[in-house]
């Protein structure tokens, strides 16, 4: 029982550094979601701990972040319709968001729109990562 719960585990650690290496070398071949992502991280994670203060003051760098990403040009092996889609909603989804930050909304609103942002963003990655794995 326990080499089947080591084996899990060593699987799964596995699996989670392959796709932190395919990111890291997306990034690279598309710098501008490798930017768009040094936003998100610095915003997002302190959110989960109830700080909102970076995305409060950083939301316009997330608007201009997803305008570059959305007119760059999506690498060609990874190019597809679901893709520029994801694109487009995270730019839409950024300009929703700095509005929420601009009216002063409740936080509880902008950590969900941050939320359903940083979820975009995973599902470009996945699309670009998982589909060669």
């Amino acid at each position: 029982m326990k080499k089947h719960i080591l084996f899990a585990i060593l699987v799964w650690l596995v699996a989670g550094a392959a796709q932190s290496a395919g990111a890291q070398s997306l990034f690279a071949k598309w710098p501008e979601l490798g930017s768009f992502h040094g936003v998100m991280s610095q915003t997002f994670h302190p959110s989960e701990e109830g700080n909102l203060e970076p995305i409060k003051a950083r939301s316009g760098e997330m608007v201009e972040k997803a305008a570059v990403l959305a007119k760059s040009d999506v690498p060609a092996d990874e190019d597809s319709r679901a893709i520029r889609s994801a694109v487009r909603r995270l730019k839409k989804g950024s300009k929703a968001l700095h509005r929420l930050v601009e009216s002063k909304a409740p936080d509880a609103e902008i950590t969900r729109s941050l939320a359903g942002l940083h979820d975009v963003f995973h599902e470009i990655v996945g699309l670009c990562v998982d589909e060669k794995h």
